[in-house]
């Protein structure tokens, strides 16, 4: 098979990059340089685009999403991913500064309740990580999906 006859580094690279995709957070810290690395060994894209990334959506999408509004700094927001680890491996975390202005919007309904949560496009919590709460959506949301 192709992979196998790639350089040693590309293995653990894959490796790497499937334990972390539970988390979007990660996927800019850690997933991204192991493809862009993965790239650089590949003689085409090919390979990439007919077998790797489809591969890669599909996990991504099995996944419901966390979305975090938040901004620089926030404690709250800080304390909040920290709740949050413990569940990291059952959702897609997504982050949004509502500082920035591409999200006004959020700023303006936001502004003093962060940290918000959505799962999945809807409101869910505020301020802190309700993990009663969150334990109960995401078997909720795994129930729907079997």
């Amino acid at each position: 098979m192709f992979l196998l006859r790639q350089p040693a580094a590309l293995h653990p690279c894959i490796s790497r990059l499937l334990s972390t995709l539970p988390t979007l957070t990660l996927f800019t810290k850690v997933i991204q340089p192991c493809i862009s690395r993965l790239l650089s060994t590949l003689p085409n894209l090919t390979l990439f685009t007919k077998v790797i990334q489809p591969c890669i959506s599909r996990l991504l999408s099995t996944l419901p999403t966390l979305t975090l509004f938040t901004k620089d700094p926030c404690p709250l927001c800080d304390e909040a991913k920290e709740e949050l680890e413990p569940f990291k491996h059952r959702f897609a975390l997504q982050q949004v500064d509502i500082s920035l202005p591409e999200n006004r919007v959020w700023l303006d309904r936001y502004r003093w309740d962060i940290p918000v949560f959505h799962l999945n496009g809807q409101f869910v919590m505020k301020h802190r990580v309700d993990v009663v709460l969150l334990e109960k959506l995401l078997k909720d949301t795994k129930t729907q999906k079997a």
